[in-house]
């Protein structure tokens, strides 16, 4: 349960699908992240951009797991674990987007933070957004009244307080304990996800890194915050090919999300108002998505 001899395996598990000059710049800073040797799971999802297979031949320490098609990221990465037997073999392992480049000694502070954290499941770097700012990666479990006035007002009102407490916007970075953690890049540890089974597979994009965050929870694990590590999350490479049918996934994952928190038969009302509320909200943002979309296409046209 403690931090991994310097001579152990890593294994960093990635989900590919398409990933252009992402993969590479993943794998290159890959070198300056840790002194482990290092072996990277591939798993791919039907790309078709010859990325994946490219990697192979430049970077030996790579493997390629093909899904068969596109399984969705947490069904991707659970096949990768399984297929290697990583909750049974090793004492953490990686999981992080393709999009990510990693920062100096990223993952050796990831791991030294594990070795100060025992009943830490999960472990999320300080994520920076390609313009430098900080992403808000780390955040409180979406409560009915956080999380519902972040949901319905965040979109048009950006600087209201429930969002920004949602978010810990406001919180100076610091290793601490929180509710969720950005799955774009997460050091797990491997017996907390295996008590869990892992990501819940019906979460086909969206919500599958706070739902894994709330299991860890329950189970008595904490996820913890390590902004002394470092990396840059360029965002979007595969979501923004279709932006609006994205949104609308994002909104019947936070309702599979809240429905199951809530399943009682009296909370009946209670979900009625969550798939309406969030129902409005899909078509209000996916009508704007796509009124922007037409937008930016008829002004590539002049």
């Amino acid at each position: 349960m403690g931090r991994p001899r310097v001579s152990d395996e890593l294994y960093v598990v990635t989900v590919t699908y398409s990933p252009g000059p992402h993969l590479d710049r993943f794998l290159a800073s890959l070198a300056h992240a840790t002194e482990r040797p290092v072996t990277v799971l591939m798993a791919d999802n039907g790309s078709t951009d010859g990325a994946p297979e490219e990697a192979v031949e430049r970077y030996p320490n790579t493997r390629l797991l093909r899904m068969g098609g596109n399984l969705g990221y947490g069904s991707a990465i659970n096949r990768a674990v399984a297929e290697y037997g990583l909750t049974s073999s090793t004492d953490f392992f990686i999981v992080a987007n393709p999009d990510v480049q990693w920062g100096p000694d990223s993952i050796d502070l990831l791991l030294e933070a594990a070795g100060r954290w025992p009943s830490a499941a999960s472990f999320g770097p300080l994520i920076l957004d390609p313009d430098g700012s900080i992403y808000p990666s780390a955040r409180h479990q979406p409560s009915i009244i956080r999380g519902g006035m972040h949901a319905v007002i965040g979109p048009v009102w950006k600087s209201n307080p429930w969002t920004a407490a949602y978010r810990q916007d406001r919180a100076t970075p610091s290793e601490r304990a929180v509710g969720w953690l950005s799955g774009s890049c997460l050091l797990l540890r491997s017996a907390a996800f295996a008590e869990v089974s892992g990501f819940d597979e019906r979460y086909f994009m969206y919500m599958e890194d706070v739902d894994l965050g709330d299991r860890f929870g329950r189970a008595g694990w904490q996820n913890i915050y390590v902004p002394a590590a470092e990396v840059l999350h360029a965002k979007g490479h595969s979501t923004g090919r279709d932006p609006a049918r994205n949104l609308a996934a994002h909104h019947v994952s936070t309702y599979t999300f809240l429905a199951d928190r809530y399943p009682k038969w009296w909370h009946a009302p209670l979900r009625w108002a969550f798939r309406g509320a969030l129902g409005a909200r899909a078509r209000l943002v996916v009508r704007s998505s796509r009124r922007q979309a037409r937008r930016a296409q008829a002004k590539g046209q002049r």
